[in-house]
C-alpha cells in the first residue's frame, strides 16, 4: 500500500481520521460545482462518512497535500457482491481553487499505482452527467463508458470503466 509519494511540490498519502473535517469540507465544495441547485442530501454527515471510509480496513482513502493543506482526495474499495479484481473510485475530488494544476492527475496515477500493487485489473466509477470537466479529466486518464452499465434513460449519471495497466 502506498503510504506517501511524493511528486513535485505534492505529496500523496493516507489518509488519517484525524483529518476528515478538512477532507468532508473540500468534497462539499467541490461537488457544490457540480450541483447548480445546491448539493443533494443537504444534511447528511459528510464528516462521519468520510471517517467511516478512512476507518474502513478494506477501502483507501488517499489525499494530495501541498504546503501542509489537503487540496485532494480519492476513495476506494472493492464494491459489494464485485469480483476481488474489480476496484470502485467512490470519491475523487480535487480543491477547486488547484483544478488544471497536475493535482488530479497525480493523485489518479497514484490510485493507479496501488491498484496494479494490489492485483486490482479493472476499476470502475460512475460520474454525475452534468459534471463534463471531471468527465474530460476521466477521459483523458483513460476512462471509457461502461459496456456493462449502459445508462438508462433519466439516470444522473455516467459509468466508466478503466483498464489497470499491468507491470
Amino acid at each position: 500500500m502506498i503510504s506517501e509519494r511524493a511528486g513535485g511540490a505534492v505529496v500523496i498519502r493516507t489518509a488519517v481520521p484525524a483529518e476528515t473535517e478538512v477532507i468532508a469540507d473540500l468534497h462539499v465544495r467541490a461537488r457544490s460545482t457540480y450541483y447548480p441547485a445546491g448539493l443533494p442530501q443537504a444534511g447528511f454527515d459528510w464528516v462521519e462518512a468520510w471517517r467511516g471510509s478512512i476507518e474502513r480496513p478494506d477501502g483507501h482513502v488517499l489525499c494530495a497535500v501541498e504546503q501542509g493543506r489537503i487540496v485532494g482526495i480519492a476513495s476506494f474499495r472493492t464494491p459489494d457482491g464485485a469480483p476481488a479484481h474489480t476496484v470502485k473510485l467512490f470519491q475523487f475530488h480535487v480543491d477547486p481553487d488547484r483544478w488544471r494544476s497536475g493535482i488530479g492527475t497525480a493523485l489518479h496515477a497514484a490510485c493507479v499505482e496501488e491498484w496494479r500493487a494490489d492485483g486490482r485489473r479493472t476499476a470502475v466509477l460512475d460520474v454525475h452527467t452534468d459534471n463534463t470537466r471531471a468527465q474530460g479529466f476521466y477521459a483523458r486518464q483513460g476512462w471509457v463508458p461502461d459496456p456493462e452499465n449502459p445508462p438508462a434513460e433519466g439516470d444522473h449519471h455516467l459509468f466508466l470503466r478503466f483498464s489497470v495497466p499491468g507491470e
